[in-house]
C-alpha cells in the first residue's frame, strides 16, 4: 500500500526536525561545581563552545552532561607553563589535587 503525499511530506518534516535537534550547541545535562562540599554553581545545558568560568575556585566537579570536560586552574581555559588540564569524562566526578591548585574554568573537549 502506498503512502499519500501529505503523509510522506509530514514524515519527512518530522525526521528533519529530529535530526536538527540532535545538532545542538548545548551540552545536555548538568555540571555541579563544589568548593569543600558546598555547591558553588550548577550549570544546566551549558553551551558547548567557549570557555566557562567558575565564580570561585572549585575543589570538586561532577559532570552529568553527555560531553567530556577539560578543567583548568586558570580563569581563561589556558594551560600555564609546565601545567596541564584535567580531563573529566561523561558522567564522571573528580576532585582537585591540592598541589595543582583549584579549578577556575572549563571547556568541552572536542569529539
Amino acid at each position: 500500500m502506498r503512502a499519500s503525499r501529505p503523509l510522506a511530506a509530514l514524515t519527512g518534516f518530522a525526521l528533519l526536525g529530529i535530526a536538527l535537534t540532535a545538532c545542538q550547541d548545548q551540552a545536555s545535562g548538568q555540571i555541579v561545581a563544589r568548593n569543600n562540599g558546598r555547591v558553588v554553581q550548577t550549570l544546566s545545558n551549558p553551551p558547548v563552545k567557549g570557555c566557562h568560568r567558575f565564580p570561585q575556585g572549585i575543589t570538586h566537579v561532577t559532570n552529568y552532561t553527555q560531553s567530556s570536560l577539560r578543567l583548568y586552574t586558570t580563569a581563561d581555559c589556558t594551560v600555564p607553563a609546565g601545567g596541564a588540564y584535567d580531563f573529566l569524562d561523561i558522567g564522571a566526578s573528580d576532585q582537585v589535587v591540592r598541589a595543582t591548585g583549584l579549578w577556575n574554568s572549563f571547556d568541552f573537549a572536542p569529539y
